[in-house]
């Protein structure tokens, strides 16, 4: 997941640098984990992601929190603006999101993520319209002869 995040959010658009992967955070001699950092350019701050692979639960937001404090602290420039939290989780109660951030840094974001694949009719008619697509221009000026037809596929 953190592969794909990581390549997705550099991908988001102008301003997204990528800073650290698994960044080691000291605090009163224990270390601990953000998964990833970014530091964003346009906005001016840090943008900091945590992962987890269960449902939201209340701990994870205080986590997210005291990264966010240690950031603001130990790490943000006298012109940057506060850090961003975004947490994602494989589900999530809205009122126990609401309760367990309440009263936190108003940069902490949560969301749910999908770990579900995609099925394989969905991935077929994926592949189908991208190669229709391709079709049209490319390799149909090639002999005449679309790609399925091209290489002996038949969708």
């Amino acid at each position: 997941l953190i592969d794909h995040l990581q390549e997705f959010l550099l991908e988001m658009g102008r301003g997204f640098c990528f800073e650290a992967r698994q960044k080691r955070i000291l605090i009163d001699n224990d270390y601990f984990k953000a998964d990833l950092i970014f530091y964003h350019r346009i906005l001016k701050c840090h943008v900091i992601v945590d992962c987890k692979i269960d449902r939201f639960r209340h701990e994870h937001a205080s986590q997210l929190n005291t990264y966010i404090n240690y950031y603001k602290h130990e790490v943000m420039l006298p012109d940057d603006n506060p850090p961003i939290g975004i947490l994602l989780c494989t589900e999530k109660g809205d009122t126990l999101v609401k309760y367990a951030t309440a009263g936190l840094d108003q940069n902490i974001f949560v969301q749910k993520y999908m770990i579900q694949l995609p099925s394989e009719e969905e991935i077929k008619a994926y592949i189908t319209k991208e190669i229709n697509h391709v079709a049209e221009g490319e390799w149909k000026a090639q002999d005449g002869m679309g790609f399925g037809a091209k290489f002996g596929i038949d969708f």
